[in-house]
């Protein structure tokens, strides 16, 4: 069995209690962090090795390092816990059944951060998560673990739940906060960044679910025993969540030396291909991320098995990889369509699109319409090449990821499956008659969702 640093303990009776997580030896880490000068934590967090496991990978301690502290001044810790990502349900899991680990980790940033006053943002949908996690909280804090003079250390820290409306918008850092302070959740330009004018214009780090609960056992058994594990710049352990045309979908630990070949076909992991299909494609880190064919997921550009890592996955870039991004394992088998799914993933963008920017706001909704179009039996050749240059034109060009979200999946299904694009246009008989017998595209298309 792999390593277990964050699910070891989740499936032990009663852990969501206080009394239980303690008695399994929670809340250590504040114990030991308390002793500890706040820099020392930050450089603790730094050697470790540990990357943001929200998506982008940016070095913890070093966002944690760029913290401005000017003296009279708030300083604010903010758990990204929106989770919208398609195919990603890794952060629901740890709130749901391990709520404390979370606390317990934001309790020893807020520390390291100088923040007395720490925010969960939680997407809307969770609402019985949003429970779970107030009880928790009362209960670290009805046992001197939050509030004023924290076991006698003279450090106040209180923490606070609040719930997002159900806009994907909000997983943006910056769109996050405007929501937190009780806006419209539209993304901020950059520069300023968090670090320097975040929650009501103080200095703020924002941190996933993931990768704050990573900080305990940091903390407990040292940077470089956590460095030890993995490989490379690839350090710790990684939350998967692991579904699609697979025989054991779920939420999996893993080391990062694993393989994708490994992860898909053991029986400790994903199982194999269910019903014995054969393996088309995967999106290894969630909708947003370019979706790999079979021969390029399990072998790297080089010629090498592709590691479950950030490293590796993105190896050879977009043409020959993908990324980790947040470790939505989406794996699609020989009878999968991949025009129909580029479809049912264009379509959420359009919908999510905060507007600010035209490029993503005019070109999510035409992709999708094109995309319709071909799946439908009624596109053209020409319309393949326009998907391409549309989404040429959003990449890069929004004032958030959310143009680059939508962009890549398209750009990749065309460059790794055009042959598919090009069928639907050469039989587009064939494509109405499988499409439930609708010679039609107008909206309503329930059928694919």
């Amino acid at each position: 069995m792999g390593i277990k640093l964050l699910l070891n303990k989740a499936h032990v009776p009663g852990i969501r209690s206080y009394e239980v997580y303690r008695r399994e030896g929670g809340y250590r880490s504040v114990e030991k962090a308390l002793q500890m000068a706040p820099a020392d934590i930050v450089e603790e967090v730094k050697k470790s090795g540990l990357r943001g496991r929200g998506g982008a990978g940016f070095p913890t301690g070093m966002k944690w390092s760029f913290l401005a502290k000017p003296e009279g001044t708030p300083r604010y810790l903010v758990c990204n816990a929106d989770e919208s990502e398609p195919g990603t349900f890794k952060d629901r899991y740890l709130m749901e059944f391990i709520p404390h680990l979370l606390i317990e980790g934001m309790i020893v940033a807020s520390f390291a951060l100088g923040s007395n006053n720490s925010y969960i943002y939680i997407r809307g949908e969770y609402a019985w998560i949003t429970d779970i996690l107030e009880t928790a909280i009362e209960e670290a804090r009805q046992n001197g673990f939050l509030g004023k003079n924290i076991l006698g250390s003279g450090f106040d820290c209180d923490m606070y739940v609040q719930r997002g409306a159900g806009a994907y918008i909000c997983g943006e850092e910056t769109a996050l906060l405007e929501s937190l302070e009780g806006k419209r959740g539209n993304p901020r330009i950059k520069p300023p960044f968090p670090a320097i004018k975040g929650l009501w214009d103080c200095p703020t780090v924002v941190n996933n679910v993931e990768t704050l609960a990573a900080v305990v056992p940091i903390i407990n058994n040292g940077a470089e025993e956590y460095a030890k594990i993995g490989v490379g710049k690839s350090t710790g352990t990684k939350l998967i969540s692991a579904c699609g045309n697979i025989n054991k979908p779920g939420i999996y630990e893993i080391d990062m030396t694993i393989s994708v070949e490994e992860f898909i076909y053991s029986d400790e992991y994903c199982g194999g291909i269910h019903n014995g299909k054969k393996l088309k494609a995967c999106i290894p880190g969630g909708s947003s991320v370019p979706i790999l064919p079979a021969n390029l997921l399990l072998t790297t550009a080089k010629g090498e098995k592709r590691l479950m890592n950030y490293e590796s996955l993105s190896d050879g870039g977009f043409a020959t990889g993908s990324m980790m991004g947040s470790g939505g394992f989406i794996v699609l088998d020989e009878d999968q369509c991949v025009v129909r799914h580029t479809l049912t993933l264009a379509r959420f963008y359009p919908h999510e699109s905060c507007g600010q920017c035209s490029p993503c706001r005019e070109g999510t909704g035409w992709m999708e319409r094109i995309l319709k179009k071909i799946e439908y039996g009624k596109g053209e050749m020409k319309d393949i090449d326009l998907l391409w240059d549309i989404q040429r034109k959003i990449e890069g060009n929004t004032i958030c990821p959310l143009g680059d979200a939508a962009a890549w999946p398209v750009a990749a299904a065309i460059r790794h499956f055009r042959d598919e694009f090009e069928w639907h246009v050469l039989n587009p008989e064939e494509c109405k008659t499988r499409n439930y017998g609708l010679a039609n595209y107008a909206e309503p298309l329930q059928i694919l969702i």
